[in-house]
């Protein structure tokens, strides 16, 4: 297969910081790029998830609460307890 240069633009520290972990990983620059390009031939998309859903800062901490278990409700051992839970006076 004929090889060809394509010319794209990359800010220098994210260049800098690519080349450090590909070369940890044994390969250049350039090996990475064609292996992006083959999966994504391959699966017909860009072979990672794209998001631009970052959490707020309410709702990091909702999360840091809820994995360290802070403000959660007890447990429930059926519908019935939980709806009695629910609509209890407080």
């Amino acid at each position: 297969m004929a090889k060809v240069s394509a010319n794209i633009s990359i800010d220098a520290d994210v260049k800098k910081q690519a080349q450090e972990l590909f070369a940890q990983l044994g390969m250049d620059l350039s090996t990475a790029v064609n292996i992006f390009l083959r999966q994504s031939i391959r699966s017909q998309s860009i072979p990672f998830v794209i998001t631009a859903e970052v959490p707020n800062d309410e709702t990091r901490r909702a999360i840091e609460n809820a994995r360290s278990g802070v403000g959660l409700s007890r447990g429930f051992n059926s519908v019935s307890e939980l709806m009695e839970d629910l609509y209890a006076d407080d």
